[in-house]
Parts: structure tokens; C-alpha cells; sequence
């Protein structure tokens, strides 16, 4: 199995860019919503959950992205094709 191609941070950060204005968005709508001086007790756990639910998201595109890659680069002809011995020199 050939490796798959390597993927670049700016590529990473461009597919997740919707993705992580949404996150912020979030932990600031949880945290504004926790009471004055409960804040840790009120929004900890949400944000958390956010944040694990995003962890997943990276780690789920930053795979797709190497697959992407890979599929962009196969060849369907395979290695090594050589055109049938009528094409030739044609």
C-alpha cells in the first residue's frame, strides 16, 4: 500500500475554518449564558463537550484531506502502464 501524500496546515485550517467560527461562537453564547459568578460551574461542561465534538471534526478532516490527496494523485491506468503495442511510438 503506497503512503498517503501529506497534507498541509493552511489546507487543514481552510477546511475547518466554517467549523471553528461556529465553535467559537458556541463557547461564547455558553459562557455569556453561565450566571455572574458561576461561570465555571455553568458553562465548563458544555464547552467541553464542544470542544470534544471539534476535536472529532479535525481529526475526521485532516484524514479526509490525506485521502482526498490520494485519490487526486491515482492513476486509474495503475504504475507502470505501457500503451498496447499498436499505440507505440504513435
Amino acid at each position: 500500500m503506497d503512503p498517503l501524500p501529506p497534507i498541509t496546515p493552511e489546507a487543514l485550517t481552510q477546511a475547518l475554518q466554517a467549523e471553528f467560527q461556529q465553535l467559537c461562537q458556541q463557547v461564547t453564547d455558553a459562557v455569556n449564558r453561565a450566571p455572574t459568578g458561576h461561570v465555571i460551574p455553568h458553562s465548563e461542561e458544555p464547552v467541553r463537550d464542544l470542544l470534544g465534538d471539534f476535536r472529532r471534526k479535525v481529526f475526521q478532516a485532516a484524514l479526509q484531506l490525506r485521502i482526498d490527496a490520494a485519490e487526486a494523485a491515482f492513476s486509474p491506468a495503475g504504475r507502470g502502464h505501457r500503451p498496447p503495442p499498436g499505440e507505440q511510438g504513435a
